[in-house]
């Protein structure tokens, strides 16, 4: 690091309530800048600094530092996002230990109002006596936080009814890129609300936000900005789109509230400091989950759409490679009791019901349905708490793929894509000839209902040549996605990943206004810098550097089974199970690692 760089964080670590760690000659300091290098994508980045922030004031010093330096801001909760979001050079911002307040809840209006680093999972149990609920979740939800699901736009299991995060977030309050603090939310009575607010500069305090507004409206207003987002953006049917800024969204919306366009910019506009969420009433007390066994992937797909009609909360897809890691797991032998012969697919179709004859009623309805079709072979309902067998089977899919041994692992590529779930039979077949005409294997689970599949070829990043096969992947994936007028990122968001693809599925000016919105909010890049604009080549900084041979680490336990402690070190998937909080059934790992690495000097 240069003396003059290090000698602006030693000023800035003066006058810093939280924690920063920038001093590379420092073990410690050193350490957490490694911890912070990767999430739970294929990529890994050194940043220049981590700061742990303690208040909103430390934050508006990071934006002045940022501004003084030309270091980007790389906002980080739990760090399970799967497409690089929060890897970079840059200052790594962790809001996770100490932006964890349950603000308010109003339970007439429905709504809560929380900081960003509350946990999705620890909201609802916090909301239940309420009798409400956050709907979005994602399979890591017992971990992943409230910041990062809006920077994601998350969706999850039942987004099919419950919605996705840009459907739920009312209001944000955020620091813009010259450290005002303002309230997004739905325009209107704006000049009531603004009147002698006075930011920290004694200027106008919402002059840069109602820039911003003007400027936004102005885009939505341009007929020929409509006509390009209108033709260039995915099918309207497809509810699962997280593919640049939400242009679409905002030009359909009946009023303009810009958090539609917060939610899934992957903390590029602003950094977010509270979120005024909608909530819902609980779900009825009864659930059924029908598992369609079928035998071939189109059937299921098939019977997805009828799964469809017949209002489900969820239909949710599990392949044979999944099924047959389950064989033999200790923990997941007890979860396949349902599991009847040897299907190629389960499709599990979820409904609620306030009496359990109401709910028989429509499970018959449903499988006659299915049946009358001849989709599937057999029908095993499972119901309340043993429903939680057959989502623990699904949610295992990625750690079980892990586990595998040798240089051919699960890659987060192309298990992002959206299309709509009329296109998925079709869109698949198309997905499975081009992984098959690789020589790939693969596995495929997760959101039938939404047109979601995550399809996780299972590659060699540890080569050149599979390096080279990694981008011609997504490179030849794209352009399917494209054909069914698709969503290249449904839910994990474009980070390093997909980002450089934006020009090519969205049309160059759709791009151009991406970066225009990006200027707009942040004309000099200080919030997460090279994140959907702008983005380096997808297959650069990747965990593993080509074709080196590993080092062999002597130790005192043998771990010959597992091919040495650095590849047992290397099946973390980065999923981040280890933060759970005693919520849910976890404990601190991040607490740990903080006493380990440093001395808290706030004791």
């Amino acid at each position: 690091m240069k003396t003059d760089l290090k000698d602006n964080f030693a000023e800035l670590a003066s006058n810093f309530e939280g924690e920063l760690f920038f001093d590379e000659s420092s073990y410690q300091h050193d350490a957490m800048r490694l911890v912070y290098a990767t999430d739970a994508s294929v990529y890994q980045e050194k940043p220049v600094a981590v700061a742990i922030p303690r208040t909103v004031a430390d934050l508006q010093k990071l934006i002045g530092f940022a501004n003084q330096t030309d270091i980007t801001l790389i906002p980080r909760a739990a760090g399970t996002s799967l497409a690089g979001q929060v890897v970079g050079s840059g200052l790594v911002v962790d809001i996770s230990k100490h932006f964890t307040q349950i603000i308010e809840v109003n339970q007439a209006e429905k709504w809560v109002r929380v900081q960003p680093g509350v946990i999705r999972n620890d909201l609802n149990a916090y909301l239940k006596p309420y009798g409400l609920l956050f709907g979005p979740e994602t399979s890591t939800a017992s971990r992943a936080m409230i910041g990062g699901m809006i920077g994601n736009n998350s969706c999850g299991l039942h987004s099919i009814v419950w919605g996705d995060v840009r459907a739920n977030l009312l209001e944000v309050k955020a620091l813009l890129s010259d450290g005002t603090e303002v309230v997004f939310g739905e325009m209107k009575n704006e000049e009531s609300r603004i009147k002698n607010k006075k930011n920290i500069a004694g200027d106008d305090l919402y002059h840069f936000q109602n820039s911003i507004n003007k400027k936004v409206i102005d885009i939505l207003s341009d007929p020929d900005n409509q006509l390009e987002i209108r033709s260039h953006f995915p099918k309207k049917e497809i509810t699962r789109r997280n593919t640049g800024y939400a242009l679409d969204a905002l030009l359909e919306s009946s009023s303009l509230n810009l958090c539609q366009l917060i939610a899934g910019s992957e903390g590029t506009l602003c950094f977010v400091t509270e979120a005024k969420l909608k909530l819902i009433d609980l779900p009825p007390p009864e659930v059924a989950l029908v598992n369609v066994h079928c035998d071939t992937m189109r059937e299921s797909l098939m019977a997805n759409l009828v799964a469809l009609k017949h209002n489900c909360y969820a239909s949710e897809l599990m392949d044979d490679v999944v099924l047959s890691f389950t064989e033999g797991n200790v923990e997941q032998t007890k979860n396949r009791s349902f599991v009847e012969g040897t299907p190629r697919t389960i499709l599990m179709v979820e409904f609620f019901g306030d009496t359990p004859d109401i709910l028989k009623q429509i499970t018959d309805r449903f499988i006659a349905d299915l049946q009358s079709q001849n989709l599937g072979y057999a029908y095993p309902i499972l119901r309340n708490e043993e429903t939680t067998k057959a989502w623990e089977l699904r949610k295992s899919a990625l750690g079980l793929l892990s586990n595998q041994k040798g240089d051919f692992q699960p890659a987060n590529l192309i298990e992002d894509c959206a299309v709509s779930p009329e296109d998925l039979p079709d869109y698949i077949d198309d997905i499975e000839a081009l992984l098959q005409k690789h020589n790939l294997n693969y596995s495929i689970t997760a959101h039938a209902g939404a047109g979601e599949l995550h399809v996780i070829p299972i590659m060699n990043l540890r080569t050149s040549e599979g390096r080279v096969l990694f981008r011609q992947i997504l490179v030849e994936t794209a352009v399917i996605v494209k054909k069914y007028g698709g969503s290249l990122s449904g839910e994990h968001g474009d980070g390093r990943l997909r980002g450089e693809f934006l020009p090519f599925m969205m049309g160059n000016r759709s791009y151009e206004l991406f970066k225009e919105i990006k200027s707009i909010f942040d004309p000099k890049g200080i919030f997460n810098r090279g994140k959907i604009t702008d983005t380096p080549p997808m297959n650069e900084f990747l965990r593993v550097e080509p074709d080196q041979i590993a080092p062999k680490i002597d130790t005192i336990f043998d771990f010959t089974e597992q091919e040495g402690i650095l590849r047992l070190a290397e099946k973390c998937s980065g999923s981040g199970d280890c933060r759970k909080t005693e919520i849910t059934g976890g404990f601190s790992f991040m607490l740990l690692i903080y006493r380990l690495f440093y001395k808290n000097k706030h004791k």
